[in-house]
């Protein structure tokens, strides 16, 4: 079955980076929509950032708000792995961060956690100010 491993968590300072990893195994993932959501204690898990492969060497990407411009996410299909590069990192950043999947996301809302059937188990991010 489909398994998502995400890594790549950790502390670190207001305006430092960090680069999250998650890497799917159990299915064939180019035409899948892989993304990243974010859950601070207390609060919802939230749309952090997606991608879908769009055609050819294209990929669609989304993110929200309150991280574009100081988030990018990125993929290698060769190795069914996304990332997140996270930079100029606040303290308000700091949740458990998730990576999902979506095999059947055409036509679907790609921030909307129910368009994601599978999971990681979620790593840490704390940020110091």
């Amino acid at each position: 079955q489909v398994q998502l491993v995400d890594t790549g968590g950790g502390l670190v300072q207001a305006g430092g980076s960090l680069r999250l990893s998650c890497t799917a195994s159990g299915g064939t993932f180019l035409g899948y929509a892989m993304g990243w959501f974010r859950q601070a204690p207390g609060k919802e898990r939230d749309f952090v950032a997606t991608t879908r492969w769009s055609g050819g060497f294209t990929y669609y990407s989304d993110y929200a708000d309150s991280v574009k411009g100081r988030f990018t996410i990125s993929r290698d299909a060769t190795r069914n792995t996304i990332y997140l590069q996270m930079n100029s990192l606040k303290p308000e950043d700091t949740a458990v961060y998730y990576c999902a999947a979506a095999s059947d996301a055409r036509g679907r809302d790609l921030q909307r956690l129910s368009t994601y059937a599978y999971w990681g188990q979620g790593t840490q991010v704390t940020v110091s100010s």
